[in-house]
C-alpha cells in the first residue's frame, strides 16, 4: 500500500488521541402542537451549555434529539417551527423522554405515533417528563395514574377539571415521583434541565449552565412557584400559602374566610400580614390575578368572553366588563378585537 507524506504521522496522532465517551445524559423531546417555546428552548439550552466547554454546543456530556417526522416541523404557540431531525423509535436510547404542552384552547395534538411510543419508553423504564402541559398529554395516555402531577397555578383548574384521579399540586416548580417528572414550564424548566444535568454530570456543569443563562444555583424540587401579580415577592410564609391557595382556586367567588380557617389565621389577620408583607389587601390581589388571568386568555386563547369572565371568578358579564375596563382602560371585547386585527 503507498502511504503518502506524512501520512504515517497523522495516523500517530489520531491513534494517540482518546475514544470519545459516550454521553452521561440523553434527552428526546417530543414537541405537541402550539408548543411554548420558552419551555422547549430553555431545557435544550441547559443541556447545550452543559454538554461542552464554553457555549461551543458540542453534544459531549449531554445529546438531545427532537422527535417526530423529519418532514413534518411543529409550530410553536408563537408561531416558529422546529424541525424533527429523529424517528420516534427506540426510546430505550434514552434516559428521559421529554413532553412539551402546547396551548389547551382548541384543542392539544401531538404528532402521529406519540402515545404508542410514550407506552413503549414506560414499558421500558425510560423516565417520562412532562413540561408545562405536557402533563396533560402524558395523562391522557394513563401515564400519570397512581403519580403526583406538577402544572402551573394557571392550568390547575384544568388539571383537575380532566383528571379528577390524579393528585396535581402547583406549589413547587417541578415534582420527581419516581421515573415520572412534571414540571410547570416557564423559566422553572431551566432548573429541571439542572437538576438532571447534576444527576447525570454533576453540579459543576449545571451551575455552570445556569450562570451562563443568568440564572441562581438550581433551584430543587420544592422551591416554590413565585406570584407575580404584587409589587414584590412575599416574605412570610402564611401570605405566601395564602396566595398559592387564592391562585389554585382564583373561580371560587369567595373563599378568604375559607382559606384563613386552613391555614389556621383569622380573616383579619391575613389581611394584616398580607398589608405588611406586600403592600395590598388579600381580596384586591385576588381582584389583580382575575384580571391579569382573563386578559392573558383574551389575547392568548379563543374562548368565549363570557367563558373567560366565569373562569376567572367574575359572576356575570357586567361585573367582568366592568372591572376589566377599570382596571386596563379598555373593554375586553375592544382588546380582543385589537388583538386579533394585530
Amino acid at each position: 500500500m503507498k502511504v503518502f507524506p506524512g501520512t504515517r504521522a497523522r495516523k500517530s496522532r489520531e491513534s494517540a488521541q482518546p475514544v470519545s465517551a459516550p454521553p452521561k445524559l440523553r434527552v428526546g423531546f417530543v414537541l405537541a402542537h402550539r408548543f411554548t417555546l420558552t419551555a422547549f428552548a430553555g431545557f435544550v439550552d441547559a443541556l447545550r451549555l452543559a454538554a461542552d466547554e464554553g457555549d461551543r454546543s458540542r453534544p459531549l456530556q449531554c445529546q438531545w434529539s427532537v422527535l417526530g417526522s423529519p418532514s413534518s416541523p411543529v409550530a410553536a404557540s408563537c408561531g416558529a417551527a422546529v424541525q424533527p431531525w429523529d424517528e420516534m423509535e427506540d426510546p430505550a436510547r434514552f434516559d428521559y423522554i421529554v413532553v412539551v404542552g402546547g396551548l389547551l384552547h382548541g384543542g392539544q395534538t401531538v404528532p402521529a405515533g406519540t402515545q404508542a411510543f410514550l407506552r413503549a419508553a414506560a414499558h421500558a423504564n425510560v423516565t417520562l417528563v412532562g413540561v408545562c402541559t405536557g402533563s396533560f398529554v402524558l395523562a391522557r395516555t394513563g401515564l400519570l395514574d397512581g403519580h403526583v402531577a406538577c402544572v402551573s397555578w394557571f392550568h390547575r383548574e384544568d388539571f383537575e377539571r380532566e383528571f379528577p384521579r390524579i393528585r396535581v399540586v402547583s406549589d413547587r416548580m417541578f415534582v420527581v415521583d419516581g421515573d415520572r417528572i412534571s414540571c410547570a414550564g416557564g423559566t422553572s424548566v431551566v432548573h429541571l434541565a439542572a437538576h438532571l444535568i447534576d444527576r447525570h454530570c454533576g453540579r459543576a456543569h449545571a451551575a455552570k449552565s445556569l450562570r451562563i443563562l443568568i440564572e441562581d444555583q438550581p433551584l430543587g424540587a420544592d422551591a416554590p412557584q413565585p406570584e407575580s401579580i404584587v409589587t414584590r415577592q412575599a416574605t412570610d410564609p402564611v401570605v405566601r400559602r395564602a396566595m398559592l391557595l387564592i391562585e389554585q382556586r382564583l373561580s371560587n367567588p369567595d373563599l378568604l374566610a375559607d382559606i384563613s380557617r386552613e391555614i389556621g389565621v383569622s380573616t383579619r389577620q391575613l389581611e394584616r400580614r398580607f398589608l405588611a408583607d406586600v403592600a395590598i389587601a388579600p381580596r384586591q390581589y385576588r381582584l389583580k390575578l382575575r384580571l391579569a388571568r382573563a386578559r392573558w386568555m383574551i389575547e392568548h386563547t379563543d374562548a368565549r368572553l363570557t367563558d373567560i369572565g366565569l373562569e376567572c371568578g367574575f359572576g356575570s358579564c357586567s361585573h367582568f366588563s366592568r372591572a376589566f375596563s377599570s382596571h386596563f382602560h379598555a373593554r375586553p371585547s375592544s382588546l380582543r378585537r385589537r388583538i386579533r386585527a394585530s
